[in-house]
């Protein structure tokens, strides 16, 4: 299925896995780019030495192109960039918008650079400072997210840009693959469909939370980081949306001890990146420090198996999973699905 997106990075299917921290690691990365998608490394958890590591690693798996996702507010991001170049990856996406010097470099090194964003101006800005391509996160996604569901953003980014767009936020199967191509996407990006798998790293109790929870089970949330949030409810969640400022206050501050600790970052550090998370935003200072240590609250869950304390990013579309095929077995369902629906609507013409 030949699209703009795979004659980009020069892989077989328009399918792309996101770059989830604590999941989109090596094991799960190198399956997706061996089952002909594009997987991308969420390096936003890893240290500098570990994400060169894991660059190799997925490099020792397999011959495939794929990415790594990058933090562009984080204060290391010029030296994540360099080890992108370095190692010779194929594709740069970013959480955020990176600067237009950012993407510069990439593109002088020959890597493809691939911004996610969630607003029609945005596409704009970063297609206009050079990215190749753009995901486009409606408001069905997980993790932070916007209020504009896809398909009104999908259509608006489209008309509006002359770049590759790939579609994110409530795809999960062939049929919406075809949706999306109709829409004028190149290709659909999926988190939490990779994330439940059977090559995904995640703890078994936690995926089955995940396949246990309904459409009515996973919620927006403003209490994590003081930004919209899209993850499972859980009683961290509710627990946190009914916590006193003092209370609140206490809970970040042992949280973000444990992540500076496990980070080695000190606490000026963490200050500063829960500020530049704020995004113009009006945050406590409780969700200052939760925002700088919301990687550890997805630690709890995603590595230490912990659904009491962790929290479980997630997109609606877990309330219709309810399975954990191999990375192999979903892309090929997914493009034999479409190439189904395509041909029933060729026929019924």
């Amino acid at each position: 299925m030949e699209t703009a997106l795979t004659r980009l990075v020069g892989v077989r299917h328009p399918i792309v896995q996101t770059g989830m921290g604590w999941v989109a690691g090596p094991r799960l990365v190198s399956a997706v780019a061996e089952a002909g998608a594009l997987g991308v490394l969420g390096s936003a958890t890893m240290t500098l030495d570990g994400l060169r590591e894991a660059v190799r690693e997925v490099k020792s798996r397999t011959d495939a192109p794929f990415g790594v996702n990058l933090r562009a507010d984080a204060g290391d991001a010029g030296d994540r960039v360099r080890i992108v170049v370095d190692e010779g990856v194929r594709v740069a996406s970013f959480a955020l918008a990176p600067s237009r010097e950012l993407i510069a470099e990439l593109k002088e090194a020959g890597v493809v650079v691939i911004p996610s964003v969630g607003a029609r101006r945005h596409a704009e800005k970063v297609a206009a400072w050079g990215a190749d391509a753009v995901v486009v996160q409606g408001g069905e996604g997980g993790g932070h997210t916007g209020e504009v569901a896809t398909t009104v953003l999908l259509p608006q980014v489209v008309d509006a840009v002359d770049i590759p767009v790939v579609a994110a936020g409530g795809f999960f199967d062939g049929r919406g693959l075809v949706a999306a191509l109709a829409y004028g996407a190149a290709g659909v990006a999926m988190g939490t469909r990779f994330l439940l798998t059977s090559d995904s790293t995640v703890p078994d109790p936690v995926k089955a939370r995940y396949l246990a929870a309904t459409v009515r089970d996973v919620t927006v949330t403003r209490a994590v980081d003081g930004l919209p949030h899209r993850m499972l409810r859980t009683d961290l969640v509710a627990a946190l949306e009914g916590a006193g400022r003092a209370r609140a206050l206490l809970h970040a501050v042992r949280r973000a001890a444990g992540f500076r600790k496990l980070s080695g970052l000190t606490w000026r550090q963490l200050v500063r990146d829960g500020l530049a998370m704020r995004h113009g935003k009006e945050l406590s200072w409780s969700q200052v420090l939760l925002a700088a240590n919301t990687p550890m609250l997805l630690k709890s869950a995603m590595v230490d198996g912990r659904t009491d304390l962790g929290v479980m990013a997630s997109g609606q579309v877990a309330g219709v999973i309810d399975d954990l095929p191999s990375c192999a077995e979903l892309v090929e369902r997914l493009v034999k699905e479409a190439d189904e629906v395509r041909e029933r609507l060729t026929a019924s013409r």
